[in-house]
């Protein structure tokens, strides 16, 4: 029998749910971002610096393996700084996963699935809908079966409405 959420944990996982939202979105901009970058290192061999003495923004040439220092790139690496924010961002992302998780109860696999969602692109965006739409359902059905039997237990609070 899996573990259910307790009714005291409801608002908190609702709280929870709102920031899993925006995180899931952020990151996984941040990851087509970081895929688009990865493409154009890889594929295209180019890099693009920001602030260049050349203009404010201008795409150069990957430099060969082993012969980085002796390039010195003046400039803002842009490549560099999504792949760093978007390494910083999935932390947070894995926090707001393990928040939303753990009131939830549900098994560590589903936790490993809401982390790959991180890594593998367009995943986040599948995850935040589903996620959003099993929780949502799940806290309104539980929260409605409460209020029924609480209306049920007091009998005075039923009379006083008619």
């Amino acid at each position: 029998m899996q573990l259910q959420p307790k009714p005291e944990d409801y608002p908190r996982i609702r709280r929870s749910l709102r920031v899993y939202k925006v995180t899931s979105v952020i990151t996984g901009i941040m990851l087509l971002l970081l895929c688009a970058v990865m493409v154009m290192k890889y594929v295209f061999k180019v890099e693009l610096f920001l602030f260049t003495p050349n203009g404010v923004a201008e795409f150069l040439p990957t430099i060969p393996k082993g012969q980085e220092a002796e390039f010195v790139r003046e400039g803002f690496d842009l490549f560099k700084a999504i792949l760093i924010a978007h390494g910083w961002f999935y932390v947070v992302y894995l926090i707001a996963n393990f928040m939303l998780w753990s009131p939830m109860r549900w098994n560590f696999a589903k936790f490993l699935l809401l982390a790959l969602g991180g890594v593998i692109p367009f995943l986040s965006f599948i995850l935040e809908g589903r996620i959003a739409r099993e929780v949502t359902q799940f806290l309104d059905a539980k929260e409605a079966a409460l209020a029924d039997s609480a209306a049920a237990a007091d009998p005075d609070r039923q009379e006083g409405k008619a």
